[in-house]
């Protein structure tokens, strides 16, 4: 199981993005690549900080993952925050490291000026889901047009940054000689640039491709939740990163069955002879149909609960129940006959309503069904 987020940078569920970020400074720091030469264990520390970070740094990712934890992200395999390298980490938290940090970089790719590699753009795409989909996990074979390297397209050297992907000026201020580095305007900080490219190549050495990703979407989802394909997003040039695949999920409505939250509800309408003699009535879930006992004499407002006939917990803590509703059927129009026999049964002690103390009402219905 993954260790939880706030637990690897020692923070409570309630801590502030100033503390968040400062918890991450102080872990960062202490694992930096750096201060612990050829020592895998910090540095595996140091990623798990920064995959930390970047969920809980987004008020967005981090509302997602209080909700519903590493599975918002991870999925069965291959969503997600995890599996960053160096490259990601310092160029997305470059910032982290500098003023003051006294690390001169990792592999060339640290915070004090060494060349970070460019990531290619993400590429976002919508999903529909059944409720049968959604309830059991499916894989999808999703066709997606994305930029790749071009066949013989060969980079060189950036002449402007000499290989580094930043420029440096220095400038005189009131407090005396001021150095800022940024990204080489030239090849965008990738540190190369286009010696031969294909005609039909963009400026970047990249061409259009369409490619079938296979996403294996976990059981649980909901509607609104993005879940991300590392990868297989657009491409960078040279030797950049892919950019990755966002992959947004869009419940459908089932017919008959209604979602709320891992809890799902059935309208079941029952007859008045069904109501009154009993009977068995078969009924939709997600798994299949499945027949379920009426009772003689069910009154309609009744909530029968199934446990474990709901939706699976997108955190695998169960799953939710299917709440079946009864709602007794009055037929609108009678024969002579029938109308006899009601007409008959008007003051008849067995059709007078007699509620006992085990027949709740609306209101209690409606707190047990959320209790």
């Amino acid at each position: 199981m993954k260790e939880d987020y706030y637990d690897i940078l020692g923070i409570s569920k309630g801590a502030s993005a100033a503390e968040i970020k400062k918890a991450y400074r102080k872990m960062a720091l202490k694992y930096h690549p750096d201060k612990n030469p050829d020592d895998k264990s910090a540095e595996e520390k140091f990623k798990k900080a920064a995959e930390a970070y970047e969920i809980l740094s987004d008020a967005d990712k981090k509302a997602r993952y209080d909700q519903f934890g590493h599975q918002a992200f991870d999925g069965n395999g291959g969503f997600g925050g995890g599996g960053m390298n160096m490259d990601d980490i310092f160029s997305q938290f470059g910032d982290i490291f500098g003023g003051g940090g006294g690390f001169s970089g990792f592999g060339g790719f640290g915070g004090g000026g060494g060349r970070r590699s460019v990531k290619g753009s993400n590429l976002r795409i919508r999903v529909k889901l059944t409720l049968d989909e959604v309830a059991n996990g499916v894989e999808k074979k999703i066709k997606v047009k994305r930029k790749v390297q071009a066949d013989g397209v060969t980079y060189k050297t950036c002449s402007t940054c000499n290989g580094q992907g930043q420029v440096t000026r220095v400038t005189n201020t009131i407090l005396g000689r001021m150095q800022t580095a940024s990204a080489c305007p030239t090849c965008g900080g990738a540190g190369q640039s286009i010696d031969k490219r294909p005609s039909n190549a963009d400026a970047q050495g990249l061409v259009a491709q369409e490619e079938t990703v296979t996403v294996k979407i976990p059981a649980g989802v909901v509607d609104g939740m993005q879940l991300k394909v590392s990868g297989k997003g657009n491409g960078a040039p040279g030797n950049g990163i892919s950019g990755d695949l966002l992959v947004a999920i869009q419940e459908q409505e089932h017919e008959t069955l209604k979602r709320e939250g891992d809890n799902l509800h059935y309208d079941l309408y029952v007859s008045l002879p069904d109501a009154v003699l009993g009977s068995s009535l078969e009924i939709d879930t997600v798994t299949g149909k499945v027949r379920i006992k009426i009772e003689p004499g069910v009154q309609s407002g009744k909530i029968l609960r199934l446990r474990g006939k709901g939706i699976p917990s997108i955190n695998g803590y169960g799953k939710g129940d299917l709440l079946v509703h009864v709602n007794v059927w009055t037929p609108k129009t009678l024969n002579k006959k029938q109308k006899e026999f009601f007409e008959n049964m008007r003051n008849d002690e067995h059709f007078q309503p007699k509620p006992e103390s085990t027949d709740k009402s609306f209101f209690e219905k409606v707190k047990d069904m959320f209790s």
